[in-house]
């Protein structure tokens, strides 16, 4: 296999790659409930001569290579969209009211399609193993956790593993392959919700009720004194409240208010103070305004571990596939804000999430993604396929002893 050959071969899959990509836009599915995603991409590997199996709820993993001995590298695509509202203005926008893929997945399946349509023309040059792992339920933090419970890393046993995000909204070249450098990468992330309990009435007489808004509203300010004032400035710690509601009526005292948000941290110590101060807090200040409070954490991705010698393998692979077209990420040492739950699969083998320049900020791609008027620059494709399967069989060469 030649670099050069298979970029070239992999830009020729380009108009297909777009083809399947704006379809998946069009049809975006949230969660494990992908049904015709997971189809279109079932029928898609089998059209390429692999025979996929269903992995947990709804994941699919197929095998590139195996004919020659060598270990197994897993590359891997999320397949699910965002419950917002598209408002971008692209001729084939969602056509599901209330979904969209804002976050790029669409980019990523078409992408680790594309690699193992490449994979499949060189099989008999891969001394090893490719495994692609098609994974449901990134956006909730739940679709890697439940395929590797289901066996993914197994049979055979995973040995490596890597991933590309795109992303969109930086001032940085389309097309651009950015791999971070080793230590944590991505902040981990742990929902929460917040339920506050008063006593509901007229509006025209507060004094009879127990108003919760005005709990939650105190509680929500309180929160945010743990970052100014109990976290060491050097430690990376983020609280959003996302959603908060109360009430259906101007005139209307309810019985409960609602926050949710995210905790997002680059280390679990952190995180755990601050569900412990979170709790302390607003069933505190709850118990001052005369409410009960029941505070609830659920669906936590731990933070994104990039293996040192795997970060600098990627590099040094992808500058010869694209030249300085390929890039580490060093600019920046603090933990990116973001999460991602590849983190499970990193914390069980040595991994890499990598990042694909998919919109140019100088160029008119000012959104970035979770925003319903977010474009990412399909043309990039073909790159993203290439360096997924150029990087998976450089690996394996390296590492067939």
């Amino acid at each position: 296999m030649n670099a050069e050959i298979l970029l070239k071969e992999a830009e020729e899959l380009q108009p297909s790659l777009q083809e399947c990509r704006r379809d998946i836009h069009e049809h975006p599915e949230v969660g494990f409930d992908l049904a015709r995603t997971k189809e279109k991409v079932r029928a898609e590997l089998i059209r390429l001569g692999y025979e996929p199996k269903d992995c947990g709820k709804c994941g699919l993993v197929a095998l590139a290579g195996g004919k020659k001995p060598g270990k197994t590298i897993l590359i891997r695509a999320d397949m699910d969209a965002l419950p917002i509202k598209e408002e971008a203005d692209v001729e084939y926008a969602s056509r599901i009211e209330g979904k969209m893929h804002g976050c790029g997945h669409d980019m990523h399946t078409a992408m680790l399609l594309g690699a193992a349509a490449l994979l499949k023309k060189h099989e008999d040059e891969l001394e090893g193993t490719v495994k692609l792992m098609f994974q449901p339920a990134e956006e909730i933090f739940q679709g890697s956790e439940d395929m590797i419970k289901a066996g993914v890393l197994e049979n055979p046993v995973v040995d490596a593993a890597y991933m590309i995000h795109v992303v969109a909204g930086m001032p940085v070249p389309a097309g651009c392959l950015m791999v971070p450098p080793g230590g944590t990468g991505m902040a981990g992330c742990q929902q929460y919700k917040i339920i506050v309990k008063g006593k509901g009435g007229h509006g025209a007489r507060p004094e009879v009720a127990i108003d919760p808004i005005t709990a939650a509203a105190h509680i929500h300010i309180a929160l945010q004194e743990i970052n100014s004032r109990e976290l060491n400035p050097a430690e990376f710690g983020v609280f959003t409240t996302g959603l908060f509601k109360g009430g259906e009526a101007s005139n209307i005292i309810p019985d409960t208010a609602e926050m949710r948000g995210t905790i997002r941290t680059g280390n679990v110590e952190t995180n755990e103070y601050i569900k412990k101060r979170m709790e302390e807090i607003a069933v505190g200040v709850g118990h001052a305004f005369r409410c009960e409070v029941e505070v609830e954490f659920f669906d936590f991705c731990p933070p994104m571990l990039a293996d040192d010698e795997l970060s600098i393998c990627a590099e040094k692979y992808g500058q010869q596939l694209l030249g300085q077209g390929c890039f580490v990420m060093k600019d920046n040492p603090k933990v990116g804000g973001g999460s991602e739950d590849f983190a499970f699969v990193a914390a069980e083998v040595p991994a890499v999430g990598m990042f694909l320049s998919a919109g140019n900020s100088n160029e008119g791609y000012i959104y970035s993604q979770h925003h319903p008027m977010v474009r990412f620059d399909d043309s990039v494709l073909y790159r993203g396929s290439a360096s997924l399967a150029w990087l998976s069989y450089r690996w394996l060469q390296d590492h067939h002893n």
